[in-house]
């Protein structure tokens, strides 16, 4: 078968400055403690990137078991005897450890950690409270520990406290932790007697990796299973960077609730993207609730869900709602090879199968080619002319059982525009059932295009399923005509994004750019600027506005209306105002001196009856042709300042439809944020409305990205809204802006 919270990190000016003037020397420090992987300067470069060398963790020399145990009915004595066992497996020699016992399962035992007869590379903690042990371990130098106590960030407050004094003690001993609250998983049983790509496994819960660890019985190769748990130390990014490197792996499925820094995340996805290894994951905490229970299972920030999506889409991790899903799509992304073409031929002896078949996957996006009228005429030559070769195929069932079953396939898969065949078996039938996956199976060794079967039985125990999909390591089989789906629609999207990808990382400044130095000038630490003082800021980086004046008296409105061109726009500013369209504090449309005195005069009398503090009037150049989008900068507290497009003006609050990308990132992914937009057809035109200056959005976007990372936590929200974008080739005026300091 071949398919079958804690604390977060952000990028800060404080960090930006250090970096510019060389403030570092040695390992580098950020917000009071040594650099990690996942810090990045202002750019978003990483500051310190290198992965954890896990050899030692996977395959140790040596062993040490502290609380070792074979009394029996004591817990530690099952996880001794595994240990054990898994150490006799990877060729280790065990030490177990403790005060009490001479010897455990006939092997010396040592009192302690201090007696050990050399340095061990993995310690296995199985007492209560771990951290005496860690200090006892960090004198005796041991490289890796595993703490598997629970009572952690998982149970609430005090359990925080105490993970916070573990990580203290793991961050002073240097070694390397996993845990605490985890288990066994990484010392199971793999088998050595399967081939092909392996999978990789990281859960933050033991439980739910069992389904993909089963996928060995159906004959796909496990390598290495890493159990997470409340990575008080070794994170989820860590493993991934380790096994994105093993030559042995195909795909990496993870299980995440949630990410303990979502900036490590991303250098880790980073690094798998970079050497084409697909990212499988279920990342739980799409809904409140999900989220909720996430948080009291592992203690973690799961994040705002819209944002979690687009970073793991910007870096290809191919994100999936449940385990049978994360089963079938790594296993598939694992073992098959590189797409000949993308589209998909839909083959099956139902005409309502194929039919059924054929919705499902043009519902998902995936591209079912028509076969030009030579290769339908080639079909016809074994299929009655009454049913359709078109695709779906349709052979009517007879021609399965004699040589006519091959010749079909092989028709199919010899066509230029077809990449995957999928050929849905609704039940057995045998002996045509037989003859046609042994058809199937054949054919799939014979060429290098993907061959996909659904096996719909529900019993799963025929020999056709049993022993000739599942013995073929060139057939895909899957159970569910979702799963296939879902499964082949990653593995075309994973090969389009590999062979198009350059690591945004490569791509960011290294140094501060003089808008910086500007724009420094312009910050008001734990303010809201004026949108006047807001303007400035976007003028600072090279961002279109108005032509306008700021004033404070009738007169001087009229005589700037003069210089700015009629008709005119007058807008109250100050820092305090929010939302001046509610409070009646914006005038349009103003076509004489007349006008412009009253508006004046009314604007300044709302302010003083709302009791707004003024800096002054803004007198604008009116603005009218054009798509009003919406574009700015938060903060989220996994991965730090984030860039939101969409469309603007009243749009944003009622259809909410907008994307949001995680710098660093280029100018393809810019574009791709837009491409998701429901109301992307305003910017190509629409009834006779000429197409938006998409150009210009784009270098909008990227201009407030350099924003977002440059001025990092100086910057606490930045909202340009209504940006009207311009007919093509004109560009984008930001007509209002609203920036708060932190």
């Amino acid at each position: 078968m071949l398919g079958s919270t804690h604390g977060t990190l952000t990028t800060d000016s404080r960090r930006a400055r250090a970096i510019a003037c060389g403030e570092r020397s040695g390992r580098p420090a950020v917000h009071g403690r040594p650099a990690q992987a996942g810090d990045l300067d202002v750019s978003g470069r990483p500051l310190h990137s290198g992965v954890p060398d896990l050899d030692r963790f996977f395959r140790p020399r040596s062993v040490a078991v502290v609380g070792a145990s074979d009394a029996e009915g004591r817990p530690n004595t099952g996880i001794t005897r595994q240990l054990a066992d898994w150490a006799e497996r990877v060729g280790a020699t065990l030490y177990p450890v403790h005060p009490s016992r001479p010897s455990v399962f006939g092997i010396p035992c040592f009192p302690s950690v201090a007696g050990l007869p050399e340095q061990v590379d993995l310690a296995v903690v199985l007492v209560k409270d771990p951290v005496p042990v860690i200090e006892e371990l960090a004198e005796a130098k041991a490289r890796f520990a595993v703490a598997f106590a629970s009572g952690f960030a998982e149970t609430g407050p005090e359990g925080e406290a105490a993970q916070r004094r573990l990580a203290a003690a793991v961050e002073q001993s240097g070694l390397r932790l996993l845990g605490p609250n985890t288990n066994l998983n990484a010392f199971e049983r793999f088998r050595d007697d399967l081939e092909g790509p392996a999978i990789a496994l990281i859960t933050q819960s033991g439980h739910q990796g069992r389904p993909v660890f089963a996928l060995q019985e159906l004959g796909i190769r496990l390598s290495h299973w890493a159990p997470t748990g409340n990575e008080a130390d070794l994170e989820s990014a860590d493993f991934l960077s380790y096994f994105a490197e093993q030559p042995e792996v195909g795909a990496i499925a993870c299980y995440l609730e949630g990410l303990k820094d979502g900036r490590s995340f991303l250098l880790a996805a980073d690094r798998a993207a970079r050497r084409g290894v697909p990212v499988v994951a279920v990342k739980v905490g799409r809904t409140e609730t999900g989220a909720r229970t996430a948080a009291s299972h592992t203690g973690k920030l799961t994040g705002a869900d819209a944002v979690v999506d687009a970073a793991l889409r910007q870096y290809g991790v191919i994100r999936v709602d449940g385990l049978d899903e994360l089963q079938d799509t790594a296993a598939l992304l694992a073992r098959a090879r590189p797409p000949r073409a993308d589209g998909v031929v839909v083959y099956s002896i139902s005409g309502g199968t194929g039919a059924h078949v054929a919705d499902l996957a043009t519902g998902m996006g995936l591209s079912l080619p028509v076969l030009s009228e030579a290769r339908q005429a080639e079909l016809h030559q074994w299929i009655p002319e009454y049913l359709s070769v078109a695709n779906p195929v349709d052979n009517g069932g007879h021609p399965v059982g004699d040589e006519r079953g091959r010749k079909i396939i092989d028709a199919i898969l010899a066509d230029p525009a077809v990449g995957v065949l999928l050929c849905p078996v609704t039940g057995p039938f045998p002996p045509l059932s037989d003859r046609l996956v042994r058809d199937l199976v054949d054919a799939a060794e014979q060429t290098d295009k993907l061959v996909c079967v659904v096996w719909g039985s529900p019993v799963g125990t025929e020999p056709a399923y049993r022993e000739i999909l599942l013995g073929s390591s060139r057939v895909a089989t899957f159970r569910t005509v979702g799963n296939c789906l879902t499964a082949v629609r990653a593995h075309l999207a994973h090969h389009r994004f590999a062979a198009a990808y350059r690591s945004p990382f490569d791509e960011a400044p290294r140094t501060p750019s003089p808008s910086y130095r500007k724009a420094q000038a312009l910050m008001q630490p734990g303010r809201q600027l004026s949108e006047h003082a807001a303007k400035q800021l976007l003028r600072a980086y090279g961002i279109r506005v108005p032509r306008e004046q700021l004033v404070t008296s009738a007169a001087a409105a009229v005589r700037a209306a003069g210089l700015v061109g009629y008709p005119v726009v007058m807008k109250a500013s100050g820092a305090r105002i929010a939302h001046k369209t509610e409070l009646g504090l914006v005038k349009i449309g103003l076509t004489s001196a007349s006008q412009v005195r009253d508006a004046y005069r009314e604007l300044t009398d709302i302010a003083r009856y709302e009791d707004v503090a003024l800096d002054g009037v803004l007198v604008c150049q009116m603005v009218e042709q054009g798509v009003e989008m919406v574009v700015g900068v938060a903060h989220d507290d996994l991965f730090g300042a984030t860039v939101t497009v969409g469309l603007g003006g009243v749009l944003v609050e009622v259809l909410r439809d907008t994307a949001v990308g995680v710098p660093p990132f280029g100018e393809e992914q810019a574009r791709d944020m837009l491409a998701g937009l429901r109301g992307r057809a305003l910017l190509d035109g629409v009834r006779g409305r000429p197409a938006a200056d998409l150009d210009a959005l784009v270098e909008v976007v990227l201009r407030v990205q350099r924003m977002a990372l440059e001025l990092g936590d100086q910057l606490a929200e930045l909202d340009v809204n209504p940006l009207m974008v311009l007919p093509q080739g004109q560009g984008a005026v930001a007509l209002d802006a609203l920036a708060v300091c932190r």
